[in-house]
């Protein structure tokens, strides 16, 4: 979606563990980044109610979305806002340990938003979004970008062409096992935004067709995430009639016939009332959803009320304090809501 939010300066620990700024030397045996083994960052597995995703490494106060996992689950990349930077960040599994997480090697200028990182089914071709221009001396324009696996790396970034980026606004790239491209498109001198498909056509891409208006969903709709088969879409919308808060995460499933289902709202474990939604993924495996919210955390007013300076500061740099949080939560529920007939 469009980017223009402040974010809330975050001191403490969490920009350290955030933003890999912690020299090891330079701080205590306490503060440096924790040893962490096996899946999923060796967090424990959750269950059908939805948890903070890495509480003091990826959920840990600054304003953190986008989650893009390689289909084996060894690279994690993840999007961080913080003062006047947007970047992603990646750690990887090395030697049995996760890596400290650092900028990607292609979001290493912070002159630019780097944003909603993406990792195709096959693990051979990166996406993101990014303003930077895509010509010498041209004007900042927000489009999808791709970087292509390169060993155990990525290569250059290049801007995706044809009918993906153009002079409109793009955004939040989400692909299926087929190399279908899902995204959406604010067009110049409009104030809502579209959801778009399209084809793969041997390197590149189809026609970039505006999905239906069943798809077209709230009074606006934005960062669409499709099944990795094409069977659903995860839709964010404001404006819906029974939207729990002010932009709700809805689920539209898709049969053969290439139909859409009436949108179905995920429910109250997942929307908020006092929150924002608008940043799902799934795990490589289908098993996991993956959602940014802004829900608060109760005990941070707590503190405050009570004029706790230091638990204050504390409740400020973890999930909860007004800023963008990952949760993560079994993604079984999603099959559940499927309406008869799809």
């Amino acid at each position: 979606m469009e980017h223009r939010r402040r974010t809330r300066p975050v001191v403490g620990l969490a920009l350290a563990a955030c933003l890999g700024l912690a020299a090891a030397g330079g701080m205590k045996e306490s503060e440096r980044f924790p040893v962490l083994k096996g899946p999923y960052l060796g967090q424990s597995l959750p269950g059908d109610a939805p948890v903070p995703f890495a509480p003091g490494v990826v959920s840990c106060g600054l304003f953190t979305r986008d989650i893009a996992w390689m289909p084996d689950g060894s690279e994690l990349y993840f999007s961080v806002s913080a003062f006047r930077f947007n970047l992603v960040f990646e750690t990887r599994l090395s030697g049995g340990v996760w890596t400290e997480p650092k900028p990607a090697s292609f979001s290493r200028d912070a002159r630019y938003l780097t944003y909603e990182p993406h990792v195709t089914p096959d693990g051979k071709r990166l996406l993101f979004l990014s303003d930077r221009p895509t010509a010498e001396g041209g004007e900042r324009n927000q489009n999808i970008w791709a970087v292509d696996r390169v060993g155990d790396g990525w290569g250059e970034p290049y801007v995706l062409g044809g009918t993906i980026s153009t002079e409109h606004a793009e955004y939040f790239p989400s692909t299926t096992r087929d190399g279908t491209l899902y995204f959406t498109r604010m067009l110049k001198g409009e104030r809502t935004n579209g959801i778009y498909r399209a084809r793969r056509q041997g390197d590149g891409y189809g026609e970039a067709e505006k999905l239906p208006a069943a798809v077209q969903i709230g009074t606006d709709r934005f960062n669409v995430l499709v099944d990795i088969d094409e069977r659903f879409l995860i839709v964010p919308a404001a404006g819906m009639p029974d939207s729990v808060g002010g932009t709700d995460y809805y689920i539209v499933f898709r049969n053969a016939r290439d139909e859409w289902s009436r949108p179905v709202n995920l429910g109250p474990l997942v929307n908020t009332a006092a929150a924002q939604e608008f940043s799902p993924a799934l795990s490589p495996d289908g098993k996991f959803f993956f959602f940014m919210t802004t829900r608060p955390n109760p005990g941070t007013s707590d503190r405050l009320a009570r004029g706790a300076y230091m638990e204050l500061q504390e409740a400020l740099s973890l999930p909860g304090n007004g800023n963008a949080t990952v949760y993560w939560m079994s993604a079984a529920f999603l099959e559940r809501l499927r309406p008869a007939g799809f």
